[in-house]
């Protein structure tokens, strides 16, 4: 159970870390979910909206954080 306890704190404080850095980068100027590649539609009775551009921003992020992260623990 404390292993399970650790990686709950983990989660957490990376959740309140990630939620830090989208709200700096907000006040900055540079929204996430409002990127050039961010597709929204608007009708009447209707709203839908894709963040593709986002997406794959914060994949290509990820990617480079988890493939540094691995390559600094062997």
């Amino acid at each position: 159970m404390p292993s399970l306890a650790r990686l709950l704190i983990g989660l957490g404080l990376l959740l309140v870390l990630a939620g830090l850095v989208i709200y700096l980068l907000g006040r900055i100027g540079i929204p996430l979910g409002h990127l050039p590649g961010d597709f929204a539609w608007r009708r009447k009775n209707v709203a839908f909206y894709f963040p593709l551009g986002t997406s794959i921003l914060l994949s290509i992020l990820l990617t480079l954080v988890l493939y540094l992260l691995s390559r600094f623990h062997k």
